[in-house]
């Protein structure tokens, strides 16, 4: 079944009819979900708080078939978080071998495999925590990403798309920080574990090369990406309920659904992080 992408400023009125014709042809088999059209529908909805609440169920249902249908070894997300939780222990257990142990070249080895795995592990489970502390659920681990293959967590896209902006963006900033911050940590641990002056450079050096990466790639095709567009997202509908914003900006953001720039209490406008 063939549906055609549609552009972003389409009648809201129509929004259900497109996502019905979308979720009977990844019920076909075809989980092109750019192609179908989907994701123009998602940046109008991500606009609307109306329109969010009345399709992210559908969508999600929608997002969650394509995956399964594409992505078909999955492990549950307790059993993803065990393993990587697993992987910090091992880490820990690394630090402690680089202090024991007396062979120089071991001691190094050591402090430097704490990084690597803390960095490995550590980004998941983070995403995991701060998706949940703003609502937005997950569904499975997988193993994806550009080569080579790492842990993956796939997000319930309904209440991903329930949460607001905001968090949404600090959700994907925070696996992108936890995992350039990881061979800093186990950085800390050389002056005091003995092992020699390249265990230090190595860990530094993989710690800068992290952040020059997500400088120059990131933030054109991962996490950082992701972070930008969901800031800008949350700027958008912010300013569109603000008194004196452009007519046509506020139409264009609340997809003609009418939401009132004052009035009843449940439509507030979203609140802003403090400067800190």
């Amino acid at each position: 079944m063939e549906v055609r992408a549609t552009p972003s400023s389409r009648d809201p009125g129509e929004i259900g009819a497109d996502l019905d014709r979308i979720e009977a042809a990844v019920a076909a088999g075809n989980t092109d979900l750019a192609g179908l059209g989907l994701w123009e529908i998602v940046r109008a909805v991500k606009l609307d708080r109306a329109l969010t609440g009345e399709h992210a169920d559908q969508i999600g249902r929608i997002d969650a078939s394509a995956f399964r249908a594409r992505i078909r070894v999955r492990l549950p997300v307790w059993a993803g978080n065990a393993l990587l939780l697993a992987g910090v222990v091992a880490g820990g257990l690394a630090v402690w071998a680089a202090y024991v142990w007396q062979t120089p070249m071991w001691k190094g080895l050591a402090l430097i495999a704490a990084g690597l795995i803390w960095s490995l592990c550590v980004h998941s489970p983070t995403h995991w925590l701060a998706g949940a502390l703003v609502g937005i659920g997950w569904t499975d681990y997988f193993l994806g990403g550009p080569p080579p293959p790492r842990p993956g967590l796939k997000s319930d896209y309904g209440t991903y798309l329930r949460a607001d902006p905001d968090s949404r963006a600090w959700m994907h900033a925070s696996g992108a920080i936890a995992t350039k911050l990881a061979p800093f940590v186990a950085l800390a641990f050389w002056p005091v574990s003995g092992a020699p002056w390249w265990a230090a450079a190595a860990l530094a050096g993989y710690g800068a090369l992290q952040i020059v990466t997500d400088v120059l790639v990131s933030t054109k095709a991962s996490d950082w990406k992701k972070f930008r567009r969901e800031k800008a997202i949350a700027r958008r509908r912010r300013a569109a309920l603000e008194p004196g914003a452009s007519p046509a900006e506020a139409a264009r953001v609340t997809g003609g659904s009418q939401i009132p720039r004052s009035g009843p209490s449940a439509l507030p406008a979203e609140p802003v992080e403090d400067g800190s």
